[in-house]
């Protein structure tokens, strides 16, 4: 086990580094370069030089590199001039009120999808696992934004049983207090993946359900609720530990939607407002943040993977 974990952290370190060099190419393709684009295109020549001299973009790039690294290891994410806050503030201010929405989403799509996934391998070919189906393909194939359109014209504007807008408080317990307010927004990013977990644990459970170890238990005499729960749901649960991990860029991309729709005062409405006012340095430190967590969940996948799975550390 020590040698896997010791394999896949050096793995994920190389990832992590090739990542930081990807978003150290992006900030210098900004359009007129790095001063031009932070400090807008009135700045005068004078400034852009000064600027250029200030944050070491006049040194050769591979210096420019190993400074920007250092930065990065210090938690320095650079500044964004339009807001007058450290990128680092900013998104340690946002990031677990998006942790609260993502959160209370992967939980409540898992309450759901575990459920409905073994329904519809229990009922497989009937017409609970067609209507089902159905049902999952459609809700996977909707935009977020038109599910989110839908939820509010339906249970906000005609029902009037909950808000529109997300709760507005500057903290997370502010945010958790107004419970009917994050209904919709949850929802809304619950739903697709409520589809996807659903279809993958159908999978599995139909996999688990044609093992060997199930007929022996059968002939055992365990009953089928029995052999659901201590058998088969153990073994089906492990492809969904991995699907967490590697949902985190799609869970941010859906954050980014909802957020903006909600005006839910999270990460990924920081991301949209700093598109639409060209705040480069907001939106290079968000870009390198989601490329942090998602190698992090990856790395944390192989992790749960082994530890539910020994197979996976002999291979390994």
């Amino acid at each position: 086990m020590i040698r896997f974990l010791a394999q896949r952290t050096a793995q994920a370190a190389v990832v992590l580094l090739l990542v930081s060099v990807i978003v150290f190419v992006l900030l210098h393709q900004l359009p007129g370069g790095p001063a031009r684009a932070i400090l807008g295109p009135r700045a005068t020549p004078q400034a852009v030089e000064h600027f250029d001299h200030q944050q070491g973009y006049d040194l050769s790039l591979p210096l420019q590199y190993v400074r920007y690294l250092g930065r990065l290891l210090t938690g320095d994410l650079g500044e964004s001039y339009k807001l007058n806050q450290t990128v680092t503030a900013l998104l340690a201010d946002r990031l677990p009120k998006t942790l609260v929405l993502t959160g209370l989403s992967i939980a409540l799509a898992a309450v759901l999808a575990v459920p409905l996934g073994v329904l519809q391998a229990v009922r497989r070919g009937g017409i609970a696992d067609h209507l089902l189906t159905g049902v999952a393909f459609l809700a996977y194939a909707t935009p977020v934004f038109f599910l989110g359109l839908v939820l509010i014209l339906v249970f906000s504007q005609r029902l009037q049983l909950f808000p529109a807008e997300a709760p507005q408080a500057d903290t997370v317990g502010g945010i958790l207090s107004a419970p009917s307010a994050l209904v919709l927004p949850v929802v809304t990013l619950a739903l697709g993946i409520v589809a996807a977990f659903s279809r993958y644990t159908r999978s599995a459970v139909l996999d688990n359900l044609s093992e060997d170890y199930v007929r022996t238990a059968r002939a055992k005499g365990q009953s089928n609720a029995r052999i659901m729960a201590r058998h088969v749901l153990r073994n089906a649960l492990i492809p969904l530990a991995g699907l967490l991990g590697l949902y985190l860029p799609t869970l941010f991309s859906g954050a980014l939607v909802v957020e903006s729709m909600f005006n839910y005062p999270g990460m990924g409405l920081l991301f949209w407002n700093a598109a639409q006012g060209s705040d480069f340095p907001v939106l290079l430190g968000v870009t390198l943040l989601v490329g942090v967590a998602t190698v992090l969940g990856s790395l944390l996948t192989d992790i749960a993977y082994a530890a539910l799975d020994p197979r996976i550390r002999s291979v390994s």
